[in-house]
């Protein structure tokens, strides 16, 4: 059988909200998937505290994030700023969720399921709203009108809806649709797609437009190295969760996993993201090319001083 769709392997090594959902994790009392499981902390008894790490890089991320949403509105002429706060906004209630469902709060099994559907959604969601960002960098509509939000919106809200009902539906058996993929290999399509596939098509993308939109339409180079920095540290955070995290797991007998340098290096790919957004709204961009200008006579999100405005 192909492994496409499998989730079994991934949990055994790393440790991913959707693996709250199966019969084998420790949220349903399972067995565990046979691998290191993280169990962080001991609170007494069989109660554990299991990533620590991953709750405070969370609670870092939260109030960077809320810095970073009034840092936004203090640029009132800046394209996309409600956009770029609405991807803030979902990125705060994405970690709120991950402190839940990856930290590990010894909590009732009904409550982590219901935060993991939400996560999961949110994650989709997220890496959308940040993939609307780019596209509204050229303009094809007027940035922070209620038509501009209420597309991002609905478009977000609906692959929220749609993610989140098939793991809350996986999770809690709602239906007989996805039961099969409770136990060992784990193979659920629809969330194989929406959760590790998606949102890497929506980021792959994202990271084009920009690149295009910073060469060839502002001509300049230094908002680049931002962007491949954020790209970078995003990279090496999925190393972590993916690669690293097993052998870190094994060789701190299950105190400590990739989880929470995967988490510490999301918030790090976020602000810079941000500071790439910004630099590319600031006040001295110097005059652009002759084939820029053209441009702007078509473009009128690009002011005459090479910069998004």
């Amino acid at each position: 059988m192909s492994a496409f769709g499998r989730f079994h392997d991934f949990c055994r090594d790393s440790t991913l909200p959707v693996c709250n959902l199966f019969d084998d994790s420790l949220t349903k009392k399972g067995a565990g998937f046979g691998g290191c499981e993280l169990r962080g902390i001991s609170l007494g008894g069989d109660r554990y505290l299991r990533n620590l790490g991953t709750i405070i890089f969370c609670g870092l991320a939260i109030l960077a994030s809320l810095v970073l949403l009034w840092r936004s509105e203090r640029k009132r002429a800046a394209v996309g700023r409600r956009e770029i706060q609405m991807f803030l906004f979902g990125y705060i209630l994405l970690s709120i969720c991950e402190i839940i469902t990856v930290g590990g709060f010894p909590l009732n099994r009904t409550v982590r399921i219901a935060f993991t559907g939400i996560h999961l959604g949110l994650i989709v969601a997220t890496t959308w709203i940040l993939l609307m960002n780019a596209v509204i960098g050229f303009q094809l509509m007027d940035d922070g009108t209620a038509l501009s939000i209420g597309l991002i919106l609905l478009s977000a809200t609906a692959l929220f809806i749609g993610t989140g009902y098939i793991a809350l539906d996986t999770g809690f058996s709602w239906t007989s649709q996805f039961e099969p993929s409770l136990t060992d290999p784990n193979r659920n399509i629809g969330l194989y797609v929406l959760y590790q596939l998606v949102p890497l098509v929506f980021l792959a993308l994202f990271f084009l437009l920009e690149t295009f939109l910073v060469l060839r339409v502002l001509g300049e180079v230094k908002p680049l190295l931002y962007l491949i920095a954020a790209a970078l540290l995003f990279a090496i955070g999925q190393i972590f969760q993916y690669v690293i995290s097993t052998h870190l797991c094994n060789a701190t007998d299950g105190r400590i996993d990739g989880a929470m340098f995967e988490t510490l290096f999301t918030l790090l790919a976020v602000v810079t993201l941000w500071l790439f957004w910004s630099s590319i709204t600031e006040d001295d961009w110097p005059m652009p090319t002759m084939e820029v200008a053209s441009t702007d006579l078509t473009s009128p999100g690009i002011a005459s001083s090479g910069r998004l405005s």
